[in-house]
């Protein structure tokens, strides 16, 4: 794929992490259903996700969600060709593009590793008894 052969970036579909993040509401903008998303996606993560499935993409670190601005990042996804054909047969829409996505991002190699090294941290720290309130005199 040469660059000189794709369209304008600007046709491109575009692709939030807060459409597939299941902590967000559908009004907060989550666009699919909370059994399918994931939790917390990134925008690295999308874009790996989107060269699995070998569909041109680029990552906009510069860009926010306007729903939710502290939240950086949005990847520009291009589902068909010039000529119409689909760059990956299975993937036709927007909704099937995120649905693909959600379902790989749990799966991601630097997700396994993050959730790896977290458990084994936080079972040393969980040994933390009692009863908390306020002492009475």
């Amino acid at each position: 794929m040469d660059i000189s052969e794709l369209p304008s970036i600007k046709k491109w579909i575009v692709m939030y992490p807060v459409y597939i993040n299941s902590k967000k509401t559908m009004a907060e903008g989550r666009r699919i259903a909370v059994a399918n998303a994931c939790e917390n996606p990134t925008c690295a993560e999308i874009g790996d996700c989107c060269s699995y499935l070998k569909l041109p993409f680029a990552i906009e670190i510069d860009k926010a969600y306007p729903r939710d601005f502290m939240q950086r990042g949005r990847v520009r996804v291009l589902l068909k060709k010039g000529d119409g054909t689909l760059y990956n047969l299975s993937i036709a829409s927007r909704k099937q593009l995120m649905l693909r996505v959600a379902e790989m991002v749990p799966r991601h190699h630097g997700r396994t590793k993050k959730q790896e090294t977290a458990s084994t941290s936080t079972t040393a720290a969980s040994n933390k008894s009692g009863k908390g309130g306020k002492k009475r005199r």
